[in-house]
């Protein structure tokens, strides 16, 4: 009787039972030319790469080549910080590739975008990394309510989201 108790514990977690997964995926209507410009990020939750920044902000701009230039800024400590990367477009229009490391890419996924492209919920290819964005520095308490709401019925723990200084 142990050994099978064994048996469907490693197959449950072979299957992915320990870990909740959550709903990641993407709006339907996206027009990535209404998306491009500057987004404020007004939270995310903490990665090494964004921890300790204020007031930042991502870039998008369409290239001659149909790839996507993505510029973020932010400061760190007093100073300007800078990464600069490339998105590929996929056969999925709001379902992004994005890379700041070279060969390394990573889905960007629109899961929340208003019809006026003025705030959008972003998450990755796992329940990791999750971004919420603006077209402001500042969003109102009903959007930031609907946002929230959104990102929890997706699965996603809301409670880990940091809030960024803008």
């Amino acid at each position: 009787m142990k050994k099978l108790i064994n048996l469907s514990m490693l197959l449950c977690l072979l299957a992915g039972c320990s870990k909740p997964t959550v709903d990641n995926s993407v709006v339907n209507d996206f027009d990535l030319n209404r998306y491009l410009g500057s987004w404020y990020e007004i939270a995310h939750f903490d990665h090494k790469f964004e921890r300790g920044m204020e007031q930042t902000k991502a870039t998008y701009n369409l290239r001659k080549d149909g790839k996507v230039d993505v510029l973020n800024t932010g400061m760190k400590n007093g100073k300007l910080s800078e990464a600069k990367g490339v998105a590929k477009l996929t056969d999925t229009p709001s379902l992004l590739r994005v890379s700041f490391w070279g060969p390394f890419y990573s889905d960007y996924r629109i899961m929340l975008l208003d019809d006026d492209y003025q705030y959008a919920l972003v998450g990755s290819g796992s329940d990791d990394y999750l971004w919420i964005l603006s077209r402001t520095p500042q969003i109102s308490d009903k959007i930031k309510d609907l946002i929230l709401t959104e990102a929890q019925k997706r699965g996603y723990d809301t409670d880990k989201l940091i809030w960024v200084k803008q």
